[in-house]
């Protein structure tokens, strides 16, 4: 029976290039990369050779924006990859290999032609890594609030202030970077595009609970000077494309976390199934059958919410109830993760808590989920909002 509707034979055939993918360039080699903290930046190259990297980018940049039946790369061939990548267990690797899914839809979406030409076409060949830096250390998701400023001055901004919590921080080439340039609250943000060599430009290494392998950083920028040939869309414009680029972040997290928590389930089901105790299987004690039982739900419950968003999205992407049901499914997905990734370690016992297997990598990756993207608090908070509850 198929998953849902929408998912047409193409979506399957996709999810089948990504599979071998990830079977053959990620799984013998995830545990020994998680420990080293890095992968290699070659297998940005092998995933854009793949067909991996463009997934509804233009074409004439390098990019799959069509298929041969659908007219667009719709919302399910991404959950598909973010489905199949989660399979390995290791989010650091998806979250750093895919971080041009956040940093370079703004780009394409308001970039000038003359910029699009110049940076996209190398990213999406995985030559060159792009990052989004938004967060900051006074404010995380309170975009309207951010400091780090750019004045103008000959046909340049002058860049100051920090970024902080930034994925591919260290390695990027280019950064899409939130300034502030007009006054206070949203209107007075625009995006540029910074490119990591540029004199006054720094990073800092910062090390985390998980996500190992994905390398995180905080950014300095000291009288950074920057064309404004790299402004992205307009001035004082960037608050709108800001907001756009959260909502297919926060789709792709959702999707991610559902994969984590069937990838939990199945570990602790293997897992039941040959371990014996007290002469008999895992399984065959009531208590472990109710805990996978209890797995079961969630994940179930979890990629239904998520299939059923994926769609009302595809259908009206700006309706506030579909934003507010999209804060929700980020929440139900990612405590999904969470749930699963305490109940397979549970399961496991001791091999859960020896690091290597994907359980123990997943159970130290679930919070950055309920975090990244817009904290679990503050996604109720906006599903509030688009629905008109408010005092």
């Amino acid at each position: 029976m198929k998953a849902h509707p929408a998912i047409t034979e193409e979506h399957e055939a996709y999810r089948d290039t990504v599979r071998r993918f990830v079977e053959r360039e990620i799984f013998p080699h995830a545990t020994a990369w998680d420990e080293a903290g890095e992968f290699p930046r070659e297998l940005y190259k092998k995933a854009a050779s793949a067909g991996l990297l463009g997934l509804g980018f233009p074409e004439e940049y390098g990019g799959t924006e069509r298929t041969s039946e659908t007219p667009v790369a719709d919302y399910f061939f991404h959950i598909v990859s973010a489905e199949e990548f989660a399979r390995a267990g290791t989010g650091g690797l998806s979250a750093s290999l895919f971080s041009h899914t956040i940093g370079a839809p703004p780009i394409a979406a308001v970039g000038s032609e003359e910029l699009k030409r110049r940076v996209l076409p190398a990213i999406l060949a995985g030559e060159k890594i792009s990052a989004l830096a938004i967060t900051e250390p006074s404010g995380g998701s309170d975009v309207a609030s951010l400091r780090t400023s750019a004045k103008k001055d000959k046909g340049e901004y002058i860049v100051n202030g920090e970024k902080t919590f930034i994925t591919s921080g260290m390695r990027a080439d280019y950064y899409t970077v939130a300034v502030r340039t007009g006054g206070p609250g949203a209107a007075g943000v625009l995006l540029l595009l910074i490119e990591r060599d540029r004199p006054g430009f720094t990073r800092a290494e910062l090390k985390k609970m998980g996500w190992w392998c994905s390398d995180t950083a905080s950014l300095h920028f000291d009288n950074v000077r920057v064309p404004a040939a790299n402004l992205i869309g307009e001035e004082n414009a960037g608050f709108r494309a800001i907001m756009r680029n959260f909502n297919s972040e926060r789709l792709g997290m959702a999707a991610g976390a559902v994969g984590y928590a069937q990838t939990c389930l199945d570990d602790a089901l293997d897992w039941a199934r040959s371990r014996t105790t007290f002469g008999q299987a895992l399984i065959g004690h009531q208590a472990i059958r109710h805990k996978l039982v209890d797995m079961q739900a969630r994940v179930h419950a979890a990629r239904a919410l998520l299939y059923d968003t994926a769609w009302k999205l595809t259908q009206a992407p700006r309706e506030a109830a579909h934003i507010a049901q999209l804060a929700i499914l980020k929440n139900v997905a990612t405590d999904a993760m969470q749930f699963c990734a305490d109940a397979a370690v549970q399961t496991l016992g001791g091999a859960g808590f020896v690091r290597g297997t994907r359980a123990e990598r997943i159970y130290r990756e679930a919070k950055v989920m309920q975090i990244g993207g817009g904290s679990t608090e503050i996604m109720k908070d906006l599903a509030a909002r688009q629905l008109g509850w408010e005092p």
